[in-house]
């Protein structure tokens, strides 16, 4: 079993910045993915940004290429998502993820652990 747990979510005023946190705990692989998510609310689950745990290599929603910057550390377990120049827009629960496939995604079928969700907001 593995544990997906967020934190870092807030308000915050547009133009700020933010950033989350995911720990990782219970079963490890040798060679998975991770990935932030996001839902506003009304709205389907969005892809934001992913992670190859083994090689770093990223991906990137369009949407928010060159604001944020997702990295993680090897030693803690954990993934970070770094939010610059945030957007109303950006607001939504965000959601950290775990994959087990040995092709790297950025697409939510990917993923087969989940955490809870860490609410950000973003005000005008």
């Amino acid at each position: 079993q593995v544990h997906v747990a967020e934190s870092g979510g807030g308000l915050v005023q547009a133009g700020g910045s933010l950033r989350l946190s995911c720990a990782i705990s219970g079963r490890t692989f040798s060679s998975y993915n991770m990935a932030w998510f996001r839902q506003a609310p009304g709205k389907d689950r969005e892809s934001v940004a992913a992670i190859r745990w083994s090689s770093s290599i990223t991906a990137y929603a369009d949407s928010v290429k060159g604001r944020f910057t997702i990295s993680r550390d090897i030693a803690k377990n954990m993934v970070y998502l770094q939010m610059n120049s945030l957007k109303p827009e950006d607001t939504a629960v965000y959601f950290c993820a775990v994959g087990l496939r040995t092709i790297f995604t950025i697409q939510q079928w990917g993923y087969d652990y989940w955490g809870q969700g860490t609410q950000v907001t973003v005000s005008s």
